[in-house]
């Protein structure tokens, strides 16, 4: 771990010392948030990003020994490992430079050069090589045999294991891997015959670009044309400008064998060379690609994830439609379902009146404090039916996304919450459910159906499963749970827990009742020592005896607390309600070898703003009324609109139609800027102007220069 911690150190730029404490914390089972959050003084405060990141390089570099320890196994088998070359291996923790002190050893299938050593060419080629015979062509003659039985054919099989010999030395394959670096150029054509086919990859069926300058979205694009047959794509480099480099290396005479070599080294870099490190470049284009799409995916859920929370409001939901009605449910402050029925304010059925009077019996009767609404189908004209009735209180209407209900209205989860309700009803809840807290419902739901991501079908899966479930995981932790509502799948993402411990902790509430206190969690099957230090900080439990069990003070520090409020001869209750008290407190006075700075200026925090939510405040919004449709629209218009997807090129956001429009990057401030998130945000609701519309393409470009905002 010491040698691997130095490595992390020099490529990281974070002292050895908080990296060697990090992997440590990790080996002995502590989760990223729990060390970002409570193990500050030994990372060095250190952030989820900083941790994650040390850990995966040091995954990496143990895939890498073990790769070694095969490499130097194999060469050993062949009786080739000079003490050079295992030093070599052995130093090396670049795997690009591994894999080509590897290739000349590696097992082969049967190349060309492979058949031409079998039939004894090898010296022949060596002899050419060194570029020193003046008769070539008596020298050949002594290779001839029943296996090669001429001049020509001799010279064919010598100069085949040459070419092989340039692919394998690693100084030539550096020089072409720099050209690639230096000016490589990706070019994509249509194949014919599929231009109608490919119509939606038109932008690409003649494009060239630098790779070093062609963004994610085209890469994953382009290659996902080329994946359905609709695109020949190619990566290449100056081929001259390689040749000519390889010959100033490989050619070191103007005779006959220098002239042999010259046209072995043009064969070796179009045959093998350029082949081989054209697929290594298009593999890190598409992995360089992969991570950007990946890093704007995880952060566009994490903003969906901690999208403002109405809180524990008596909500009304409707899934709009037309011919099947709106479906309608009532939720208690919890998120339970009390009634379900269904209203038909719109044609073909076009009950308005009784739709209005049923709507307002169920006001009523279950004391409704707000009404969200689906932005599906029919959202608009349901938005416009329920806001334009009278209400005899006060009642919020809010237009929610329902990207995924269906999914997760069909789910599992789904099922076993709501086993007597068909999937409408589901769907209903979750529409509900997700303005009183977005959280807690969209974990429940695969991230990739949410629909903030961009070609996240076309991306590494497993390092988008991975990514996206850290990213719920630090979303939830973030914001803490509340112990005794939570559901199941909501504390599988609680550090420290898992499937089975979420459902002990179920199973142990319905049987018992409410949690008391943290301690009480120690009562749970299976729950021991380590799971309850790596999850008691992120549960909370509001009505507690004790407040602290209410914050994100975790039980080990409780001392702390406890012993302020002794020296100031208070209780812990007055010392969180009362900030005069607090800020008589000096926190220098309780470090100590295990307690510093940083998680006495945490609890400090938290007791200032006990059990605090992150989440900013929801605030209701409204289309215009006036745009139904994208004929409505017109140049120039100033529109209110909501962020539903942000992408490495701009935003796409929703003006109340069918279609979203697109905010380029370069249309969201009068200032360059790089990356979208500087200015806007998921859910944010912005003004934006019309620039284009293009009615045949389904097509809306906008503007926020110049546009005054909320």
């Amino acid at each position: 771990m010491k040698q691997f911690s130095g490595i992390i150190e020099q490529e990281l730029k974070i002292s050895q010392k908080q990296v060697e404490n990090t992997l440590k914390l990790l080996s002995e089972g502590a989760t990223i948030p729990f060390i970002s959050r409570y193990r500050k003084e030994l990372t060095g405060n250190l952030d989820e990003i900083q941790i994650e990141t040390i850990n995966s390089r040091y995954l990496k570099l143990c895939e890498i020994v073990k790769r070694k320890e095969t490499i130097l196994s194999t060469i050993e088998e062949q009786g080739k490992l000079t003490d050079e070359l295992r030093k070599r291996i052995t130093d090396t923790w670049d795997l690009t430079v591994l894999e080509d002190l590897y290739l000349p050893y590696k097992p082969k299938r049967k190349t060309r050069a492979e058949l031409a050593r079998q039939k004894g060419l090898e010296p022949l080629a060596n002899i050419i090589l060194l570029q020193q015979e003046r008769d070539l062509n008596a020298r050949v003659k002594m290779f001839l045999s029943k296996e090669v039985e001429t001049v020509d054919e001799a010279l064919k099989g010598a100069k085949d294991i040459i070419a092989e010999q340039i692919n394998e030395n690693e100084r030539a394959r550096n020089l072409v891997r720099n050209q690639f670096e230096r000016g490589a150029i990706i070019t994509s054509k249509v194949i014919k015959g599929k231009e109608e086919e490919a119509d939606k990859y038109r932008d690409y069926f003649d494009y060239t670009s630098s790779l070093k300058r062609a963004s994610s979205h085209r890469i994953l694009a382009i290659r996902r044309a080329e994946s359905e047959g609709f695109l020949r794509v190619g990566i290449s480099p100056d081929d001259i400008e390689c040749i000519e480099r390889l010959e100033k290396q490989f050619v070191r005479s103007q005779n006959t064998c220098g002239q042999l070599v010259s046209e072995t080294v043009s064969d070796s870099y179009k045959r093998l060379l350029k082949p081989s490190i054209e697929t290594e470049y298009a593999h890190l284009s598409k992995e360089k690609a992969d991570d950007e799409a990946i890093r704007v995916f995880a952060e566009n859920l994490r903003q969906l994830l901690l999208a403002p929370p109405l809180g524990q409001k008596r909500v009304l939901a409707i899934d709009p439609g037309y011919r099947t009605g709106c479906k309608v449910v009532c939720l208690d402050a919890q998120g339970n379902l009390l009634h379900n029925e269904n209203i038909y304010p719109h044609q073909p059925v076009n009950k308005r009146s009784d739709a209005a009077s049923r709507v307002r019996k169920m006001l009523e009767s279950y004391k409704i404090e707000a009404i969200a609404i689906g932005n599906g189908t029919a959202s608009r004209e349901t938005e416009e039916f329920i806001t334009s009735m009278r209400f005899p209180q006060e009642v919020q209407v809010f237009v929610v996304s329902e990207q995924g209900a269906s999914i997760y209205s069909a789910s599992k989860i789904a099922r076993d919450e709501f086993p007597d309700y068909d999937v409408t009803v589901r769907g209903a809840v979750s529409i509900g459910r997700r303005l009183m807290d977005p959280l807690a419902e969209l974990v429940k739901i695969d991230p990739k159906s949410i629909g903030v991501g961009q070609y996240q079908h076309d991306v590494d899966q497993n390092k988008l499963k991975k990514t996206l479930d850290q990213t719920v995981v630090s979303c939830v932790n973030s914001v803490g749970v509340n112990l005794n509502t939570a559901s199941g799948h909501l504390l599988t993402y609680v550090s420290g827990l898992g499937p089975q411990l979420a459902q002990n902790i179920i199973d142990y509430r319905t049987e018992n009742g409410a949690f008391v206190s943290r301690k009480e969690l120690m009562k749970v099957t299976r729950m021991g020592a380590k799971a309850f230090e790596q999850c008691a900080g992120f549960l909370r439990i509001p009505e507690a005896k004790n407040p602290l069990d209410a914050t994100a003070v975790h039980p080990e520090s409780y001392h702390i607390v406890e012993q302020m409020a002794k020296d100031i001869k208070c209780t812990v209750a007055e010392l969180i309600t009362d900030k005069n008290l607090r800020s008589s407190i000096d926190i220098n006075k309780y470090v100590t070898a295990t307690i510093g700075i940083p998680t006495l200026q945490d609890i400090m925090q938290e007791l200032d703003k006990p059990g605090r939510d992150p989440r900013k405040t929801i605030r209701a919004f409204e289309f215009d009324k006036s745009i139904r449709t994208i004929t409505d629209l017109k140049v120039g218009m100033i529109l209110p609109g909501i962020v539903g997807n942000i992408t490495n090129f701009g935003a796409f956001v929703n003006i109340g139609i069918k279609e979203n429009g697109l905010i380029h990057l370069s249309q969201m401030a009068a200032k360059y800027i790089s990356d979208p998130n500087e200015v806007v945000s998921i859910h944010q609701q912005v003004y934006v102007k019309v620039l284009e519309v293009d009615t045949n393409r389904k097509r809306i470009s906008l503007t926020m220069i110049d546009v005054p905002q909320f």
